[in-house]
């Protein structure tokens, strides 16, 4: 298969301004990308549009992925400043830490609706716009749609919800040629990792991620591994390509990676340390909320 030349095509990016995010955009731009930059903080978007190149290939764009009329807006927007919208990278994420029997309900709902339902918003929005140009949608999903951790319901769950989407969605447009693909990196370095690294029942489980199952991998891997994805319109991105019998063969490796990986003391270490809100850092709980929320003085989580 031919490879999809990303020269010139227009790529918009949720969560544009996150750790993944940013690198994504460098490396697209790199490849000769133009860049629809969406996140919640205009200002901050744009910036980093301005650091990328300026207006003829970066553009900032306020979208929320909670909200299908603001991302509607900010692809109809992006498709009239480049005159045209090829690829769409729904990016945007959240994490919680805590178990079933004391999470905040509010914190649940957040992580779904955010990286689940906030990934059907994202491509509904884009659809109209990418379908012209026979182009591709990419979620950002992750290794844990295959391996499930304790003390992650939401963020597991949400994930594997990506991943099934994902798989539903390209059987309803392939006869439209546009791609569809999810991208399921291992752990890497993200101001969002650094909060599970930080959290007590994070490193309980986790060990720090510095060695072992759980090892995090440079942040160029992901991105180099992603873009490659692209270029080849990948069904499925494993990342690395070394876990990929892993997440061909989920039911068959579970057992033994529970029984290697998330040993029974450590378990109940984690949830004993665990807080309701999801993080016990004051600064990750709010992190982890909308940016326009954020002023609120109920933090949830």
């Amino acid at each position: 298969m031919n490879r999809y030349n990303l020269t010139g095509r227009t790529v918009a990016i949720t969560g544009s301004t996150g750790g993944l995010g940013s690198a994504l955009a460098d490396t697209l731009r790199a490849r000769g990308a133009n860049l629809a930059l969406l996140d919640l903080d205009l200002d901050t978007a744009r910036a980093q549009a301005e650091r990328l190149g300026g207006a003829t290939v970066a553009e900032g764009f306020r979208a929320d992925v909670r909200d299908l009329a603001s991302l509607e807006a900010a692809m109809a927007g992006a498709a009239e400043h480049f005159g045209r919208l090829d690829i769409v990278i729904a990016n945007a994420g959240v994490d919680t830490m805590a178990p079933m029997a004391t999470l905040e309900p509010a914190a649940f709902e957040r992580v779904i609706d955010i990286n689940l339902t906030g990934v059907w918003r994202t491509f509904r929005a884009a659809l109209p716009h990418v379908q012209p140009h026979r182009g591709y949608l990419l979620a950002i999903s992750s290794m844990a749609a295959f391996v499930h951790s304790p003390l992650q319901g939401s963020y597991t769950a949400s994930k594997a919800g990506v991943w099934a989407m994902c798989d539903s969605i390209r059987l309803e447009l392939r006869s439209l040629g546009v791609g569809v693909g999810s991208a399921h990196p291992t752990f890497f370095r993200t101001p969002m990792m650094d909060d599970v690294v930080a959290d007590p029942a994070g490193r309980e489980l986790w060990g720090g991620n510095d060695k072992g199952l759980w090892k995090m991998i440079p942040l160029q891997t992901v991105t180099a591994g992603i873009v490659d994805g692209i270029e080849r319109r990948a069904d499925q991105i494993i990342i690395p390509k070394t876990l990929t019998l892993t997440a061909k063969a989920p039911g068959l490796f579970r057992l033994l990676i529970e029984r290697i990986g998330f040993r029974n003391g450590a378990v109940e270490r984690a949830i004993d340390m665990a807080a309701p809100s999801g993080w016990h850092d004051s600064r990750a709980i709010t992190r982890h909320r909308p940016k326009a929320l954020r002023q609120s003085p109920q933090v949830v989580g």
